[in-house]
């Protein structure tokens, strides 16, 4: 968890109310985003490098794939025939690929962030 020094407290003395409530309003929101100002849930607390979290890559299944091409007529019957699997396994392959390619990416960014 990242650590920050305190603010001292804003000297009343010798500054215009216009100032005052300025500094007050600047380091309240320094120590909100800070997280030293002990909220409760953290929700005003500034993203660290630390609190960046990846999701487990979920299965690549597909459930079901239709697919047109030059089909052929068997009995009656309109099915693919073997150049229409070919385009549609290469089609799906290459799908696959570039979600691995980014999920990669996104991976080495967020390595990146937490330094």
């Amino acid at each position: 968890m990242a650590r920050f020094t305190p603010i001292p407290a804003i000297p009343t003395s010798s500054m215009s109310d216009w100032q005052y409530n300025t500094l007050s309003a600047m380091k309240e929101n320094i120590e909100l985003l800070t997280g030293a100002r002990g909220e409760k849930d953290g929700t005003s607390r500034a993203l660290t490098t630390g609190a960046i979290k990846v999701q487990p890559a979920p299965a690549q299944t597909l459930p079901s794939i239709t697919a047109q091409g030059n089909a052929v007529s068997i009995s009656g019957a309109t099915v693919p025939d073997i150049s229409d699997y070919a385009e549609l396994l290469k089609n799906v392959q290459m799908l696959a690929n570039d979600v691995a390619a980014v999920r990669n990416t996104l991976n080495t960014l967020i390595s990146q962030l937490r330094g």
